[in-house]
């Protein structure tokens, strides 16, 4: 380990050997602190939590982003961050602090994409939450065009539940995100609304591939493969599995679509889901997709989504408006 790794290190330890002061300042004085670097280097420690990595971002040293986030905390008063081991934790106040912050910063962020717009530039960071499966199907060639055209726009992509997605976008750690809605939300616009089926993913020569009119109940006696209550597609298909038997029998619970798929092509199991992550598969043939029957069986709901009302700055602006028009040509399988 080099000397910076080892002062980022003690960087990122003085933060939590430090103990701020009891007393904090006025509400006007404090405001007065939300004007200073200090506010912005918090926000970094709190994007990255890492002092090492706020400072590469910030094109600083890690001892002045350490000492900025230290003398935030003497001046509130409290601990912002926890640390365990080699890990960094926002506390209760941090994270009400960053909730603040990003709306203090956020519109600073914005004027200079706008600015660079003007200087023709173009710069700016779109920050994408999408559920596995659309990553594993339609987002990289989204990516790859967006990337092409717009190629000075910083992308920054996480994969996560469709949970995540929601909340991320509702508390602005997301500008534009991929995934799917059980009940609509007034706190989300939906650029693009798409219903896909829900069904059984298996091989071609599985027994179940020969069924006319597939129900839960006539999956249950072979080997099934569902999704964990992580995801989405769980919380639609419960209520009937539960109605499908008394007593449900052993399955395999995966919280992967990626394994659904892989686990499907391995032939012993079916998988129940979309066929939104598999559409290779089954354009190669290699797998089927057999819509489920049961009565009442809502469909899954593919959106793209934004925080409602949140007012997108440029970079993510551009962003959702390409994917709407992408999405919009995009023949979905099984879309309905």
């Amino acid at each position: 380990m080099g000397s910076t790794d080892i002062k980022a290190d003690a960087d990122e330890t003085s933060l939590i050997d430090k103990h701020p002061q009891e007393t904090v300042l006025s509400p006007s004085l404090l405001a007065r602190v939300f004007c200073q670097p200090s506010l912005i280097y918090f926000a970094a420690v709190a994007d990255h939590l890492s002092i090492r990595e706020a400072a590469r971002r910030l094109n600083v040293v890690s001892s002045a982003v350490s000492r900025q986030v230290s003398q935030l905390e003497e001046t509130l008063g409290m601990m912002l961050f926890n640390r365990d081991g080699h890990r960094m934790s926002l506390t209760p106040a941090g994270e009400i602090l960053r909730r603040q912050a990003s709306r203090v910063t956020a519109p600073l962020e914005a004027a200079i994409s706008e600015l660079d717009m003007l200087r023709g530039l173009r710069t700016g960071t779109v920050r994408i939450a999408s559920v596995e499966s659309i990553g594993l199907s339609f987002l990289p060639s989204l990516l790859a065009d967006f990337g092409r055209r717009y190629p000075r726009l910083h992308l920054d992509v996480s994969i996560t539940s469709s949970a995540n997605v929601i909340a991320g976008l509702m508390e602005e750690r997301f500008d534009v995100g991929f995934g799917f809605l059980v009940n609509d939300s007034p706190h989300i616009e939906q650029g693009v609304r798409r219903d896909v089926p829900i069904g059984v993913l298996m091989r071609p020569d599985h027994p179940l591939a020969q069924v006319p009119r597939l129900t839960l109940s006539a999956c249950l006696p072979y080997p099934i493969a569902l999704g964990k209550k992580e995801l989405s597609i769980r919380e639609v298909i419960e209520p009937f599995l539960m109605r499908s038997t008394n007593v449900l029998p052993p399955f395999l619970e995966v919280d992967s679509i990626r394994i659904l798929v892989d686990v499907a092509l391995q032939g012993h199991h079916a998988s129940i889901m979309t066929p939104i992550g598999a559409h290779k598969e089954i354009a190669d043939g290699a797998l089927v997709f057999r819509p489920l029957q049961d009565p009442g069986l809502p469909t899954n709901r593919f959106g793209l989504m934004v925080k409602a009302g949140g007012g997108l700055h440029f970079a993510p602006a551009v962003f959702y408006e390409h994917a709407r028009q992408h999405f919009n040509t995009l023949e979905l399988p099984g879309a309905i």
